[in-house]
C-alpha cells in the first residue's frame, strides 16, 4: 500500500512512520508506553521539531480518552515552560482508516531523567530548573488542571537550560473524580498511593519536590519496588538525608508547620 499523497513512509526501529513531506530527516530520539518520538526538520518553518507517534491511540476506550485528552490540552497550552502543539496529522485519508495520530511540538534537547543520569547539577542549575518547573506548573494549575504525571522524563530541557513540561495524557480537571492509577510510583504523593478519590493540585507539588530532591541528591529520593516499600521510605525519612544548601534548609524549617509531614 502506497503512502497518502503528500506523505512518505519510513521504517525506524521496527516502526513504520508515515508523515507529511514537510517533515524531513526523521531521527528517533525516544519511546515510551504511549508513543515514540522522532526529531525532524520542518522545511516550511525551517526549524527542528519533535514528531510524536501515539502508540495504538484508539486500541481501547482508555487509550482513546488519553489520546483525546493530550491533544485537547496541548492545543490550548501557551506558556514558555509548557510544551506547545505546532501541528497534528494522520496519514489516513478516510475515517475508516483513521487509526494513527501524530503530534508535532517544539524539539527539546534532553529530559531531566537523562541529565541526572550522566551529570551532577550545580545548586544554581537546580534552582533555575525548579523555578521554571514551578512557573509552568502554576500556569497549568491556573487553568484548573492537575498534571498527575510529573517526573524527570516528562520535563524537557534544551541547550540553553530552558525547561518545558511534557505529556498531558494523564491530566485532569480539578473537579473530576480522581483515580489512584496515575504517575510513576517514585513521584506519587501519599494521597494517591492511598487511593483517595478527591486529591487536588498539591499532588503535583509533591512530584516537584521529588524531582528537586533527585536533582540535588543525584538519585531517586524515595525508591521502592512496590507501594508498601515506597510508603515506608517516605515514613522513615524524618531528617535531611542528603547535603543541601543552607537556604533550602532555612525555607523548609521556616514552613515546617505547613508541610504535610
Amino acid at each position: 500500500m502506497s503512502a497518502r499523497p503528500g506523505f512518505y513512509r519510513q521504517e525506524l526501529n521496527k516502526t513504520v512512520w508515515e508523515v507529511p513531506e514537510r517533515y524531513q530527516n526523521l531521527t528517533p530520539v525516544g519511546s515510551g508506553a504511549y508513543g515514540s518520538v522522532c526529531s525532524a526538520y520542518d522545511v516550511v518553518s525551517r526549524q527542528k521539531v519533535a514528531v510524536k507517534k501515539l502508540s495504538r491511540p484508539f486500541q481501547s476506550l482508555i487509550h482513546s480518552r488519553r489520546s483525546y485528552r493530550e491533544l485537547r490540552l496541548l492545543k490550548h497550552m501557551k506558556h514558555e515552560n509548557v510544551i506547545g502543539l505546532l501541528d497534528v496529522f494522520t496519514p489516513a485519508a478516510t475515517l475508516e482508516d483513521f487509526n494513527e495520530l501524530y503530534l508535532v511540538t517544539n524539539l527539546m534537547g534532553a529530559d531531566l531523567n537523562n541529565i541526572v543520569k550522566f551529570q551532577r547539577l550545580s545548586d544554581e542549575h537546580v534552582q533555575f530548573l525548579i523555578y521554571q518547573l514551578l512557573r509552568g506548573l502554576k500556569y497549568i494549575h491556573s487553568a484548573g488542571l492537575i498534571h498527575r504525571d510529573l517526573k524527570p522524563s516528562n520535563v524537557a530541557v534544551n541547550e540553553d537550560c530552558e525547561l518545558r513540561i511534557l505529556d498531558f495524557g494523564l491530566a485532569r480537571q480539578t473537579d473530576d473524580e480522581m483515580t489512584g492509577y496515575v504517575a510513576t510510583r517514585w513521584y506519587r504523593a501519599p494521597e494517591i498511593m492511598l487511593n483517595w478519590m478527591h486529591y487536588n493540585q498539591n499532588v503535583d507539588i509533591w512530584s516537584v519536590g521529588c524531582i528537586m530532591g533527585e536533582l540535588l541528591k543525584g538519585k531517586v529520593l524515595f525508591p521502592g519496588t512496590d507501594c508498601i516499600l515506597y510508603q515506608h521510605g517516605i515514613a522513615s525519612t524524618f531528617h535531611y538525608c542528603f547535603k543541601m544548601p543552607c537556604g533550602c534548609r532555612f525555607l523548609l524549617d521556616l514552613h515546617h508547620n505547613s508541610r504535610p509531614f
